[in-house]
């Protein structure tokens, strides 16, 4: 089962290079970030038309996230619905569509787009933090229910040093500061592994280039964009790819696919209970 996450930095404008990445990888599961558009005028017929099926989550101009899948998903949810914690005022993220979830063939599916922060002396800065926190707690209640997790997507933050090209010049910075840093470590707690370095060690490897200063002509990258898998799945794990080529293209997405590839032959895909009864945004 191949899985794959893509900041492509608005569908419209990116339609035709998405079509053309499915039509030559193949994805089971694809999950796309910042499209930038409405739900009523999301293009879902080039995606139909090659055998996918779109769920979406968005706004116009700004963040959205989708689920375009060629297996069925089940149980689509939108939002933080079921967050235990209140008092992060979850009410505060209802504007911003950031985060949609569902499950496929027995794999909890969680596609997030979590907020940059601008910088860490900012209210956005602040926001980021809230929103990281409340995933936690959304993660914590999802693990309650048992079963396999994949969470993926644009997570705006270079997990260590490895994960920047410079990193002394970014030191403490947005995407790399140590705030962040543990707030992403308690996302995690331990519980999902980040999949690329299982198969990866050095450092390298990015998913985000600038747009500016020819940063992708230079290599000057980050890799910020990820997809965590619950230490169940780890053994099912074939490979962790990110494919840099279409940040080659003419007007591109400055970000890269990233994708796994599962075994799940020998996976229980009978793992979730067909009700839940949690508060929905």
């Amino acid at each position: 089962m191949l899985i794959a996450s893509w900041n492509v930095n608005s569908i419209r404008s990116r339609l035709s290079q998405t079509i053309d990445w499915i039509n030559k990888v193949s994805p089971d599961v694809l999950c796309l970030q910042e499209t930038k558009v409405m739900d009523d005028s999301f293009p879902l017929e080039p995606f139909e038309k090659s055998g996918y099926s779109v769920e979406v989550y968005g706004q116009k101009s700004y963040n959205g996230v989708a689920i375009i899948s060629k297996i069925k998903a089940e149980n689509v949810k939108k939002g933080f619905y079921g967050c235990a914690d209140y008092d992060l005022n979850i009410e505060s993220f209802l504007d911003q569509k950031r985060l949609i979830s569902a499950e496929i063939n027995g794999i909890k599916i969680i596609n997030v787009y979590v907020p940059n922060g601008s910088s860490l002396d900012s209210d956005k800065f602040k926001y980021k933090i809230n929103w990281l926190n409340c995933l936690a707690s959304f993660l914590d209640e999802e693990e309650k229910k048992g079963g396999m997790i994949c969470l993926m997507g644009d997570f705006n933050i270079a997990p260590s040093n490895l994960d920047i090209h410079d990193p002394k010049k970014y030191e403490g910075g947005i995407m790399a500061s140590d705030i962040e840093r543990n707030v992403l470590k308690n996302v995690l707690k331990g519980r999902l592994i980040d999949s690329f370095r299982i198969f990866e060690e050095n450092t390298g490897h990015w998913s985000w280039w600038d747009y500016r200063n020819n940063a992708y002509e230079l290599n000057k990258g980050w890799r910020i964009d990820h997809i965590y898998v619950s230490k169940e799945l780890t053994s099912k794990l074939k490979s962790c790819v990110i494919d840099s080529l279409p940040r080659a293209n003419l007007r591109p997405s400055d970000h890269a696919p990233v994708m796994i590839d599962l075994n799940l032959k020998d996976i229980d895909t009978n793992l979730f209970d067909e009700e839940d009864n949690f508060f929905e945004i």
